[in-house]
């Protein structure tokens, strides 16, 4: 039997250094791994999520941009797993046109190589963001998108319009799974589960915007990395798709806030701040069609979720 190739690009992030690591951990699979350690947040961070995965003789990492990347060209890879992106809501507001280069482009980029060389099935990161001011709750898959909220949302959906083009025209086969605020141990600093986190368990302040009667639906890392692994394989055969990932039990910003004081043992310093831009007032995840095509089964609660952070 070959060795299976497996490409994860934005391996140093939080979602791909741990999406990598469960493939190291539970396959004799070969991971190559991109990053570009782009500095939004601490590169020192994106160091330390590589050198966890170096720590295993099947894994490669490459330190490149998905812009302008040829590894898909020099290698033959069996699936690719897509999670490079710029992120952030509100610094896509402030920098638009670096979400369109990154994020956009750098799909095109990864496509057309695909096509070029073997098609491999690939798995793309969406966001739950495309729902944007959407009213009608839980978010469906079948909802009409037309209120984005942000410039991310925009490239994610964009992102979604390509794939969907690219199978049409080539046959390209493709997931893309819609994120819904993953949070756990190794998280993105400038998310507030790792940020409340931290600075409630440090006695330091946290900014809460609005009134805290906006609510996410805040998934867990392990739950996420299991949608993730299971669109890989695709087992159902899903010829272009796009899937919630969430976990489907939404949390007012007020009760994020308490279950980080009750796992931490401590009371939150709040700083009160108006409505932040490019904020939507809630997300819902449906995910009938995550459970019916992938098998998904998020397990994780919040309270014992936020317990990993800080372990």
């Amino acid at each position: 039997m070959k060795n299976i190739k497996i490409l994860v690009t934005g391996c140093a992030g939080f979602i791909g250094s741990h999406v990598c690591e469960n493939l190291l951990k539970t396959t004799n699979y070969i991971i190559y791994g991109i990053d570009n350690l782009d500095p939004y947040y601490d590169v020192k961070l994106k160091r330390k999520n590589i050198d966890i995965l170096l720590n295993y003789s099947n894994f490669k990492f490459i330190e490149e941009d998905i812009v302008n990347t040829k590894i898909i060209n020099e290698i033959i890879f069996d699936k690719i797993i897509h999670l490079a992106s710029m992120a952030g809501v509100r610094y896509s507001i402030e920098n638009p046109q670096k979400y369109i280069d990154v994020n956009v482009k750098g799909f095109i980029n990864i496509l057309e190589q695909c096509v070029k060389t073997n098609k491999p099935h690939i798995v793309y990161a969406s966001s739950s963001s495309v729902y944007g001011m959407n009213k009608k709750i839980p978010f469906s898959e079948e909802d009409k998108i037309e209120s984005c909220n942000s410039p991310y949302a925009c490239s994610k959906l964009m992102m979604e319009v390509l794939a969907k083009t690219y199978n049409q025209i080539y046959g390209l086969t493709s997931i893309g799974l819609r994120f819904f605020t993953v949070y756990g141990p190794r998280g993105r600093p400038d998310m507030a589960p790792r940020k409340f986190m931290e600075a409630i368990a440090s006695g330091n302040t946290i900014n809460k915007y609005g009134d805290g009667n906006t609510y996410r639906d805040y998934t867990y890392i392990d739950d996420i990395v299991s949608g993730i692994l299971s669109a890989m394989y695709n087992s159902s055969n899903c010829q272009y798709e796009l899937i919630n990932l969430g976990n489907s039990n939404p949390i007012t910003l007020n009760k994020f806030i308490k279950t980080c004081e009750e796992v931490t043992g401590k009371t939150a310093l709040i700083n009160y701040m108006g409505d932040q831009k490019g904020d939507v007032p809630f997300t819902h995840a449906d995910i009938s069609k995550a459970k019916k095509l992938l098998g998904y089964n998020p397990k994780t609660t919040l309270f014992e979720g936020l317990r990993h952070i800080l372990k």
